[in-house]
């Protein structure tokens, strides 16, 4: 077992470059009774359960023909099975692609037809399969051993689908390897956070937030359906320490009336991470009172992590309606219509430039890369003002 203790530092964060399944093994060793998951209706799973069970898994799926670099489709409902899943398909050395299952069945086969993966874990209820598959509520096989997997890692760790900008369903590979690294931390986040998880798996942030947190001994609290009041419940309930949200959900938390809000008691909240849509002035303000400027942290970006922006309250304070500086070891530039670019202060197209060049953190199934040379962009449109703040504008 040492081989597994040796991947975790002594304030419980794993240790760059150790493999992800093989951290969930280290933190289970660490402390097996410390519950990793809370399923929406209050069940409580330990970290030695869901060690366990994906081991049982992995061990599973090898059976089935699944073996190291193999896309394993995860297109199930939030619940303790999706992150033992998770964990199983990284502790053989696969890559996990979190895929909708509310898709309809043409939709889901089309992204299945982009992937091609060795095999499907759910899916809507009327797919027909054009790849072997396994029912979202599947069990492994009760006679396969729950020890620990060898350490493994697939070259590439997860893999995602999007509608991006175009509206057309595509997958984006992240090459980054199965391993504790660049992709997997949460800005600002403590090993052993409770975190609400208010999203569904299927959405990038929320997989890329969440299933990684348990590398660090986090505990993660299934919430279900999204509901305003519920949120500030299970926070107060569970002293949650972390939180990530998007401003629709921020939005509706915000509009409450004052006197339910007062009910809950949110202070252990130390860090609320908030992305994927523009924040309205007002909701923004709200949260920066209610947690404090230090709190509060915006990231502009995507799935592609092909550049990034990160703003926190009390910067914003000083630039309001801004998403922030390129994040260190990041470029931006604006683009006009003419592809040049674009004077300081004009609205153009965002393009932004990593050193290592965009095929460093995504590849794509079924689209193209929006590229200048080697400046890469999203899509979305907006200015720079003079101390390099980015001020988003619209979509292209």
């Amino acid at each position: 077992m040492d081989e597994f203790k040796v991947l975790i530092e002594e304030s419980g964060a794993p240790k760059l470059g150790a493999p992800l399944g093989a951290a969930l093994s280290a933190q289970a060793l660490r402390a097996p009774d410390a519950p990793a998951v809370t399923a929406a209706d209050g069940r409580i799973i330990t970290r030695a359960e869901i060690e366990t069970d994906a081991n049982r898994r992995g061990r599973h799926l090898q059976e089935l023909g699944v073996r190291a670099d193999d896309i394993v489709f995860i297109a199930e409902p939030n619940g303790p099975a999706y992150y033992a899943d998770a964990f199983a398909i990284w502790k053989i050395g696969a890559t996990p692609a979190h895929v909708s299952h509310k898709l309809s069945a043409r939709e889901f086969s089309e992204i299945v037809e982009l992937g091609r993966p060795r095999l499907v874990i759910g899916g809507p209820a009327d797919w027909t399969a054009n790849a072997e598959a396994l029912p979202a509520d599947w069990t492994p096989d009760a006679a396969l051993s729950d020890a620990a997997l060898p350490p493994a890692a697939a070259r590439a760790w997860k893999l995602s689908s999007s509608g991006g900008s175009t509206g057309r369903p595509k997958l984006i590979l992240d090459p980054n390897p199965a391993v504790w690294g660049e992709g997997k931390f949460g800005l600002a986040r403590k090993p052993g956070a409770t975190i609400i998880n208010p999203g569904p798996m299927f959405h990038s942030a929320p997989f890329a937030l969440m299933i990684p947190s348990l590398c660090e001994g986090a505990h993660v609290v299934e919430m279900g359906r999204f509901d305003a009041e519920r949120y500030l419940e299970l926070v107060a309930h569970h002293r949650a320490s972390w939180a990530f949200l998007v401003p629709t959900m921020m939005s509706r938390i915000a509009r409450l009336p004052a006197e339910t809000i007062a009910r809950y008691d949110v202070s252990t909240i130390e860090t609320l991470i908030h992305m994927a849509a523009p924040c309205p002035v007002d909701v923004k303000r709200f949260w920066i009172e209610l947690l404090g400027p230090d709190a509060i942290w915006e990231i502009y970006g995507g799935t592609e992590r092909l550049g990034s922006t990160v703003i926190n309250g009390r910067e914003w304070l000083e630039k309001p309606g801004s998403v922030g500086k390129a994040r260190p070891g990041i470029e931006i530039k604006i683009f006009d219509e003419d592809g040049a670019e674009a004077a300081l202060g004009d609205v153009g197209e965002i393009y932004f430039r990593r050193a290592e060049g965009p095929s460093s953190t995504f590849r794509y199934f079924g689209s193209e890369a929006r590229l200048r040379d080697d400046w890469a962009s999203f899509g979305d449109m907006g200015r720079l003002d003079a101390d390099g703040y980015l001020f988003i504008a619209d979509r292209r």
